[in-house]
């Protein structure tokens, strides 16, 4: 993986992982007193918070894989390659998963049909998404 892709996707991984405390942040502020007072359902705005912490994790997670592929002088070529797919692996699960949590807050307030319209989205990122991923991952051999 070149070091200038690295660590551009390095760059990306940290904001998807600010974005993801910041909303955390949102959904505590603005929801957590309604869940207090039991106008929401309980389950899914737990889960909705459970599937932000795993989307910040998968974030900072890529963002370290991406920092080691990144590392030129200290790693050879086939180390950073199996980073950059790591991180790969793990920014595509966190972004998957930042793209899901709109879709439990809203069934999670009563949206239903705003909720499914969004969920029905999400699978069909999720199809797009799984269908194309193996195009887009970082090789594992360098390229000549």
């Amino acid at each position: 993986m070149p070091s200038d892709l690295a660590s551009a996707n390095a760059n990306r991984a940290y904001s998807m992982a600010g974005t993801s405390i910041a909303i955390f942040t949102f959904m505590l502020v603005f929801l957590y007193p309604r869940f207090e007072s039991g106008q929401l359902d309980s389950l899914l705005f737990q889960s909705a918070l459970v599937v932000m912490g795993l989307a910040t994790f998968a974030s900072v997670v890529a963002s370290f894989h991406y920092y080691g592929a990144a590392l030129e002088a200290r790693l050879d070529e086939p180390t950073r390659a199996m980073l950059g797919r790591r991180g790969d692996l793990f920014w595509f699960v966190g972004y998957s998963l930042l793209f899901l949590a709109p879709c439990l807050v809203l069934f999670g307030i009563g949206l239903v049909v705003v909720g499914g319209v969004w969920l029905a989205l999400w699978i069909g990122y999720m199809v797009f998404a799984l269908v194309n991923f193996p195009r887009v991952v970082t090789r594992r051999e360098p390229r000549s």
